[in-house]
């Protein structure tokens, strides 16, 4: 069911996630959704929000270049359901820990937005929203999977210098944001958007300023509909971690 869970206690959350959960059922992305198909699989991404050392922000994570499938592409954590575990909100708990070393005792899940159909990659998406009480590390969980791990600032997001859209090879059009040394787009953009709109965050940008794919600086991508780029990034910035050379956990954000 969409929308704030039973029992949820929204004490102390900042105005911009409020607003969100009030007009989350109302997304203004469901509306620009297919129906879906039968054989869709069942998926579910955490939106993460927190208040980080350069203000409110929200988690990303940049996809291994490695992959099969949506390889070097930004998304929200996230994946699709294990046979017997609480969809959606154990699959994107579940999923962060694995993919950004997110302990769920620290994260207060808040509520769940419209599902979502990727017809590109035939799932079916439930959108949770979260807050993070007890930030720790932003770590890179496996990096056979995951090349980068992000606390975006919704500054930085909703910067018009930063907002642009993307031209794939296939005719699609959609939003793109260049934040944290990544180009991200597709599906993730199109939420994001959605999500800065609906929170009150969003702000006038060009949207006359299209680009080819390739020239904004993404990585090798596929059609959009991945679960899951561009300024330079800033090597010190406390709030990116990258896999280090000998392929172990990598950490920068440091532990309360």
């Amino acid at each position: 069911m969409t929308g704030v869970l039973a029992g949820v206690d929204l004490t102390g959350l900042p105005d911009h996630v409020r607003r969100l959960l009030e007009a989350g059922p109302d997304l203004p992305l469901r509306h620009r959704t297919p129906r879906p198909s039968a054989t869709a699989r069942r998926s579910a991404v955490l939106i993460l929000f927190g208040e980080g050392p350069r203000g409110a922000d929200v988690l990303l994570i940049e996809k291994s270049p490695r992959l099969r499938t949506h390889a070097g592409q930004p998304a929200f954590p996230g994946g699709g359901a294990d046979p017997g575990e609480e969809y959606p909100v154990g699959t994107a708990l579940r999923e962060a820990q694995e993919e950004a070393g997110i302990d769920p005792a620290g994260v207060r899940v808040l509520a769940t937005l419209p599902e979502l159909f990727l017809g590109p990659s035939d799932n079916l998406v439930v959108p949770v929203v979260a807050w993070w009480d007890d930030p720790r590390d932003v770590t890179v969980g496996d990096p056979r999977e995951v090349a980068r791990v992000a606390r975006v600032p919704l500054a930085e997001l909703a910067d018009p210098a930063n907002r642009f859209r993307v031209r794939h090879s296939s005719g699609y059009v959609g939003p793109a944001f260049g934040v944290a040394g990544m180009v991200v787009w597709g599906f993730t953009a199109g939420l994001l958007d959605a999500v800065l709109e609906a929170a009150g965050l969003a702000r006038p940008w060009d949207v006359r300023d299209v680009r080819p794919l390739e020239a904004a600086g993404a990585r090798p991508a596929v059609v959009p509909g991945s679960l899951g780029e561009g300024g330079a990034e800033d090597a010190a910035a406390p709030t990116v971690a990258d896999p280090p050379p000998d392929g172990g956990p990598a950490s920068t954000v440091p532990s309360r």
